[in-house]
């Protein structure tokens, strides 16, 4: 904004109003050095001059020479305090802001409001109701600054006293009682108060519809949204949410064409309505047909693929986002972390943890707990004790992420260590503590401390044992070979066994081929949950082990004719920060298949030359033996290994991924590999982390 030039004279009051006049005006757009100019230039200041370059440096967020200059000032009236209070409260300098409220030789109304805004804003109400009780006079601003006070910490019946002490109700005051109470629920009482309003504006109007929508009553919300007599885009955008939040999908849509001006708010809500539906495309359509896209827009976006397993588009946007030069936010930093953890992509997760540094989120809980499981199941269990030893305020979540991140790589041992070390600092274990250190004891064969701690459960901790703590001792009995004793706990559960218990059980009977609790397991999975492939699968597995093929062709067409189908075992990897996606038996489509096939091929030789031989019982098919090796040979994950050894440097981990189980001839051929080419291969399958090198495996062949 270009001024008109002012020439200054001596005692010229038109001259110095005119330049205080525009070094408040550079003041407020932050033109701190022109402020300065023209305060510099004046032959005679008043206190005006000097209070509006004060206020000028409080918004530039430069208080220490706000204070410079307040030291200088020849006089101080009222307001030139008032100003110094205002600004340390609007940056949150709460003891600075006291320190000149005490040194005030008069105070007035605005002075103890100004306070009384600020112990309110740094949620010290106890004492802003002393200072309220000390005001020698109160205006309605000061009754309302209390009011919202009140309300913010939920106090809404003390709230209601107020207001009805009140000697003058403005908007403002009915607008916010109108809102406490909405907030928590009492829309009853809301709706009295915006009934008994001499006048309301259009944001009481909002406040009484947002309040309906936020407590999903979405009838009175549309009535009242209806006969409104001038709405605003904040108003259509309330309902709007209130829609998609409850669901109503084809409301939303009518509503949403229904807007002559759709702000970005409304399309954001749009965006995340649309995927919590699962219409991702429809999701998509809005986002790219916003031309001023905000940081809610791209997590919005990012959001809606996580969320429904579109991972890699999830990333794609999320690179796109950084593109355009917008910050990431927490939203999307969240969802994005999700992607690299549920993907195993370490290159793409540290490439997140550099942007939370920049972006300050690296001190906030529920990221930095994000990032943990991340570097988890990447499988750098190193880099993620390190994040949780220097972050300082653990809560139990945090302790949690980290035991079952030991748990699920094997470290049984060191998985108790922490869980002592949690104890010891006095956090108390709860349900999903005790999940986290059972499943430790079942992954590495401690049956002994997982039964004592199973005992201790509910006198040390208070925690009654739920399905999910029986189904852990049910595959920690299971994996150890005692199949029997772990029916028999099943079968004496005072809860209910549920399709985890059962399917624990199954996964035994498969390791240990015990077929006639196996049957019994697969008809309790199929009452509880017919459309789930894994019970026919495991069954069928067991079957195949055992050369009964009949049996597998019978489970084969019962799947057929429940239209139950099975998910193709596939295995990724990440070279470059790009994924690539194998499948078992099929590398047609990948451009390097042929250097693929050939190293596929060699290793097969090698694998042979160093004793290996095919494990046919992990076949699933009534085939020649030859074919069967082809088989095998061709799993997902073999085809991975070979990839990484061709891409990832030496000297570097090949960091696996796959949907499924590992394939047992394959943890063994994975094994040998790793010591034939010299490689660490670290491999996650839908159970847990392997990590072979120089022959051997961390799970130490139990799993």
């Amino acid at each position: 904004m270009r001024l008109t030039p002012v020439r200054l004279s001596r005692g010229s009051t038109a001259a110095i109003v005119a330049a205080n006049s525009r070094i408040a005006c550079h003041g407020r757009l932050g033109q701190i050095d022109a402020a300065h100019k023209v305060f510099d230039e004046m032959h005679e200041h008043t206190v005006v001059s000097w209070n509006s370059l004060i206020s000028a440096y409080f918004i530039k967020q430069q208080p220490q020479s706000a204070r410079n200059l307040f030291e200088r000032m020849p006089k101080r009236t009222t307001t030139s305090y008032n100003a110094m209070i205002s600004g340390y409260i609007k940056l949150g300098h709460l003891d600075d802001a006291c320190a000149v409220f005490n040194s005030m030789p008069d105070r007035n109304v605005v002075s103890w409001t100004s306070m009384l805004r600020g112990y309110i804003q740094a949620g010290a109400i106890k004492e802003a109701e002393l200072l309220y009780c000390r005001m020698p006079e109160k205006n309605v601003i000061s009754w309302t600054v209390m009011l919202c006070g009140l309300i913010q910490v939920g106090r809404i019946n003390d709230a209601r006293k107020l207001f009805d002490e009140m000697p003058e109700k403005d908007v403002v005051a009915r607008t916010s009682m109108v809102s406490g109470y909405c907030r928590v629920g009492r829309t009853a009482e809301a709706r009295e108060i915006f009934d008994d309003m001499p006048r309301r504006n259009v944001i009481a109007w909002t406040a009484m519809i947002s309040g309906y929508a936020h407590n999903l009553q979405l009838d009175l919300a549309r009535k009242l949204f209806e006969v409104m007599p001038s709405k605003n885009e904040v108003t259509w955008t309330a309902m709007l949410t209130g829609y998609t939040q409850a669901g109503c999908i084809l409301e939303a849509i009518d509503l949403f064409n229904r807007m002559e001006e759709k702000s970005v708010i409304a399309c954001n809500a749009m965006i995340i309505g649309f995927g919590q539906c699962g219409m991702v495309t429809e999701a998509r359509n809005v986002f790219d047909q916003i031309l001023e896209k905000d940081d809610g827009t791209w997590s919005s976006m990012v959001k809606v693929y996580e969320q429904n397993a579109f991972q890699l588009e999830a990333l794609d946007v999320f690179r796109s986002m950084q593109l355009a030069n917008v910050r990431p936010n927490f939203s999307s930093i969240i969802s994005v972390l999700a992607v690299c953890a549920a993907l195993a992509i370490i290159a793409h997760g540290k490439q997140v943890h550099a942007k939370m540094i920049r972006a300050h989120f690296e001190t906030d809980l529920f990221t930095v707990s994000a990032l943990i499981t991340v570097y988890v199941k990447c499988g750098d269990l190193a880099k993620a004790k390190m994040i949780f030893d220097s972050f300082e305020g653990k809560d139990i979540g945090l302790w949690n992420s980290i035991i079952t991140g030991y748990a699920q790589h094997g470290f049984g041992e060191e998985a108790l260590q922490i869980f002592h070390d949690m104890r010891l600092m006095g956090m108390i274990p709860d349900e999903i503590t005790y999940i986290g250190v059972l499943s430790a004891c079942g992954y590495s064969g401690m049956v002994k401390e997982g039964r004592e701690i199973f005992r201790t459960m509910s006198l040390n901790a208070m925690i009654n044992p739920t399905a999910e703590h029986y189904s852990c001792m049910v595959d920690m009995l299971g994996r150890a070979g005692q199949v029997v004793e772990a029916f028999e706990l099943i079968r004496n559960m005072p809860v209910e066994a549920d399709a985890v218990v059962w399917g624990a059980l199954l996964g035994a009977c498969r390791i240990h081929k015990n077929l006639e609790i196996a049957e019994i397991a697969a008809k309790k999975l199929l009452q509880l949950e017919a459309w789930n492939s894994g019970p026919y699968i495991l069954l069928s597995n067991i079957y195949a082990s055992t050369g009964r093929w009949e049996d597998v062709a019978k489970l084969r067409k019962a799947m057929s004719l429940r239209s139950v189908s099975k998910s193709p075992g596939c295995s990724w990897i990440e070279v470059d920060r790009i994924v690539h996606i194998f499948t078992g038996g099929d590398i047609i489509d990948h451009p390097e298949q042929q250097s693929i096939i050939f190293l596929l091929e060699r290793l097969d030789c090698l694998l042979k030359e160093s004793g290996y031989c095919p494990d046919f019982t992990f076949v699933l098919h009534d085939v020649d033996e030859e074919q069967k090796a082809h088989n095998l040979r061709y799993h997902s994950e073999r085809q991975a290994a070979a990839f990484g050894i061709l891409k990832v440097p030496e000297g570097m981990p090949i960091r696996i991924m796959k949907n499924l189980c590992i394939c047992g001839d394959c943890h063994v051929a994975i094994k040998l590999i790793s010591k034939i080419m010299e490689r660490e291969i670290i491999l996650r399958d839908s159970y847990r982390f392997h990590r072979f090198k120089d022959g051997s495996c961390s799970c130490k062949d139990y799993w």
